[in-house]
């Protein structure tokens, strides 16, 4: 009897905790409601957030957006970008999304795009707070830095640092010939080695283009075979899937997520220390062996303007070494992966479209002729070269959704409030899409950037490398790197894909940049 009594009461107990539980819950869901809807009146329209998580239920694609994706969403999730635009059939150019309880204003289409960073600079330059870069980067640098004094001073000091070593100008050719000649050379060993089943570029590629932003920011090359700057390369490339394409995603719901023991988190801590000690070395080595009368880089400059500013009794200038590492990191990274795939995936259209390939090198033999390698200068007579450039470029941008950027301030824009410290994401991708835009704009066709007359055609609504005052400091070098790659290449080889193999993917593999997914093809050389 007493056993009874006593199973009866605890029952109760819990029954009345659970109430009791569930009733407070219930108030600060209430609360949290009210609290939500009150500060964010009259934002864009979008999908309704759930509580705390807000619309995102998976690590990176949204289990909503997945299922707005289209038909692709049956068979494989539709990629961020591609998802968002989607989206927009439903909520217009201008939606928000709640990550965690981050509000999020998605740009979709070229006109919301160019109105928000063209029009509103002062409010959409700056960039937000998100816990798993600002661990590793402490918002220094150029690329995730808050926009500001001290942003606006280093990166005018870093442009102008870099143009005095040659960024734009025709000086910097032989840097890059240098690399491209390696690459040739490595191509028809590879290619005699396998019988001419198939090569893998992208190392090649990769430490050809590293090895010209190595040369301006470090002062030196590495070797195609180097192990350590391979480890270094890759490391890149994997610090970058994780933060964006892994679990590690929450550490920007759940910060204290970053210092787990084990899986990506403790990867990604393994990944930020072996760069860190890469590039802090390179500082120190600069720092023992600067000569102030004959500065090799843009470290030797940046360790003078330091001295510069201390003998001023400028004690608390920015500028110092712990900063200067994160615009080595920026740059590096940036200077490297962005243009890397660029060349990739150009080269990959033209496997798939051997058409225009046969154009391309037809025009190059007719400028250049075959006995001397393609420079700058022939720019300006190689336009279905140059338009079939910025057709790949249109539809694979290699920073789809950009950098986000923030509202620093509270406006309105497009009839919507949007607070301080919203989230924004201009989808790069939907504007190369925007078929208010461009004609049959998920087709590929190098014509639409020529005119009747056959003359390059340059359009606003092309922005591969972002507009507004965030627009890619490193520009110019990703331009002529890129021309001088594959006019080289493209003059001295024959791609195709190897037979009997399937058909490499277009769809990519997103990370923070939009690279193509693995290739190899075969090369014969052109007599």
């Amino acid at each position: 009897m007493s056993l009874s009594w006593l199973s009866g009461s605890v029952l109760t107990g819990v029954n009345t905790a659970a109430l009791l539980a569930f009733l407070l819950l219930s108030c600060l869901l209430v609360v949290y409601q009210k609290k939500r809807d009150s500060l964010y009146r009259n934002i864009p329209p979008g999908p309704k957030p759930w509580p705390v998580v807000g619309n995102f239920g998976g690590f990176l694609v949204p289990s909503f957006l997945q299922k707005r994706g289209g038909q692709q969403a049956a068979s494989s999730p539709a990629s961020p970008m591609e998802a968002f635009a989607a989206l927009s059939r439903t909520y217009g150019n201008v939606y928000s999304l709640f990550v965690g309880t981050q509000l999020m204003v998605v740009l979709n289409g070229y006109e919301a795009v160019k109105d928000a960073l063209s029009n509103y600079p002062q409010v959409f330059s700056d960039r937000p707070d998100i816990p798993a870069i600002t661990i590793m980067t402490k918002r220094k640098g150029i690329v995730f830095a808050p926009y500001g004094p001290v942003w606006r001073k280093q990166r005018k000091f870093c442009h102008a640092a870099l143009r005095s070593f040659g960024l734009g100008k025709l000086s910097l050719e032989p840097c890059i010939q240098q690399g491209l000649t390696t690459i040739k050379t490595e191509l028809l060993q590879q290619n005699k080695k396998n019988g001419g089943t198939g090569v893998d570029l992208a190392p090649l590629v990769t430490n050809a283009v590293s090895n010209v932003i190595c040369s301006l920011i470090l002062g030196q090359r590495f070797h195609h075979e180097d192990r350590e700057f391979r480890a270094m390369l890759d490391l890149m490339v994997r610090g970058l899937e994780i933060c964006v394409n892994s679990p590690a995603v929450l550490i920007n719901v759940f910060p204290l997520l970053y210092h787990l023991p084990f899986g990506v988190f403790k990867e990604l801590r393994q990944v930020e220390k072996d760069i860190t000690v890469f590039l802090k070395r390179f500082i120190t080595q600069h720092r023992e062996t600067l000569d102030p009368d004959n500065p090799r880089d843009l470290v030797d400059m940046y360790l003078m303007e330091m001295l510069a500013q201390r003998d001023a009794g400028d004690e608390d200038s920015s500028f110092n070494e712990d900063y200067l590492f994160y615009i080595i990191g920026d740059l590096f990274i940036a200077g490297t992966d962005t243009t890397t795939n660029s060349v990739l995936w150009f080269l990959l259209y033209m496997i798939l479209h051997p058409d225009v390939q046969d154009k391309v090198q037809a025009e190059i033999d007719e400028v250049v002729g075959k006995h001397r390698v393609p420079s700058l200068t022939d720019k300006g007579s190689l336009p279905f070269t140059e338009a079939t450039i910025m057709e790949v470029q249109r539809l694979t941008v290699v920073v789809p959704l950009a950098i986000p950027h923030m509202a620093s301030e509270t406006t309105v824009f497009k009839g919507y409030t949007i607070p301080k410290g919203t989230v924004i994401v201009p989808n790069l991708w939907s504007v190369h899409r925007d078929p208010t835009v461009w004609d049959n704009a998920d087709s590929f066709n190098p014509a639409r950037f020529l005119d009747d007359k056959g003359k390059l055609l340059r359009k606003e609504c092309f922005m591969p490398f972002g507009i507004g005052r965030r627009v890619c400091m490193g520009e110019q070098l990703a331009k002529m790197e890129l021309f001088l790659t594959v006019t080289n290449l493209l003059q001295a080889f024959r791609f195709r894909h190897p037979e009997g193999t399937p058909p490499p993917s277009l769809h990519g593999r997103f990370g923070l940049t939009l690279a193509p997914c693995p290739y190899t093809v075969c090369v014969s050389a052109r007599t």
